[in-house]
């Protein structure tokens, strides 16, 4: 959905495809990494997440680290690329995370973000926030994740924390994911088909624990709101949509010349 949404391309920011050395934080089953390194034979792609669930068989110039982000980076040659998807809710201070890029990349380098912005959002009125079971849904993730100590949809503030962290040249784009096919425009149509699909199949394992756990709620409770969540999604009378595609980069400063 991402290389539709962003016209065929991993990374925006100018320095992408020239990039040698390029991390990926929270890398995930590694699909971005891997494609990454097959696009950019020159590059090496290193690919970090708490979780081995990588595959074994990688092209030659990518490879796959087990490691906690939010403690010391340990890696020692200067990065010129260093990019996270979908990471919200994963880090209990972006600020950290965003001086810790900084700081592993080289001069001239930049750090990307990719990530969606909670809870949903209508124009139209055809979501009722007050009665919307989605609205519901999304509400009390962000309740749970603020419990947690890490916060889900402020990715509307990843523009500030990249500045702040000392990065030059700094840029927002934002595009929407649709809950479903309900747009005219074709792309938008076929991104909601998607969405709708990619939703769908994680909706009650993504919190179950959680609201079981954490919000005290029965597991009936959360099957019935998450059935109530599934219709209001497959409605295409309900005009909402999902900021996502919230990609913020930055770029680290050049070395400055002495004279």
């Amino acid at each position: 959905m991402y290389i539709i949404t962003l016209d065929g391309k991993r990374a925006l920011n100018p320095g992408a495809d020239t990039a040698k050395q390029v991390l990926d934080l929270g890398t995930g089953t590694g699909i971005w990494a891997l494609e990454f390194a097959e696009e950019h034979p020159p590059a090496e792609v290193i690919g970090v997440d708490l979780s081995p669930i990588q595959p074994p068989f990688v092209p030659p110039n990518c490879s796959f680290e087990i490691d906690d982000l939010e403690k010391e980076w340990t890696w020692t040659t200067p990065f010129d690329l260093i990019f996270s998807r979908m990471m919200t809710g994963s880090f209990s201070d972006p600020e950290v995370i965003a001086r810790k890029a900084f700081d592993g990349l080289g001069h001239g380098g930049w750090y990307e973000i990719q990530d969606i912005q909670l809870p949903v959002f209508c124009d139209d009125g055809t979501l009722d926030p007050e009665t919307s079971p989605l609205m519901k849904w999304q509400e009390c993730l962000i309740e749970d994740s603020r419990k947690l100590g890490r916060p889900l949809g402020e990715s509307d503030k990843y523009k500030d924390v990249v500045e702040k962290a000392g990065f030059r040249n700094v840029v927002e784009t934002i595009s929407i994911w649709p809950t479903n096919s309900w747009p005219q425009d074709p792309k938008l149509k076929g991104l909601g088909k998607w969405n709708l699909i990619n939703f769908e199949s994680g909706l009650e394992g993504v919190r179950l624990a959680f609201f079981t756990r954490v919000l005290g709620w029965s597991k009936d409770e959360v099957l019935s709101l998450c059935a109530d969540v599934r219709n209001e999604l497959r409605n295409p009378k309900v005009h909402g949509y999902w900021r996502i595609s919230y990609v913020v980069y930055g770029q680290k400063p050049e070395k400055e010349v002495a004279w």
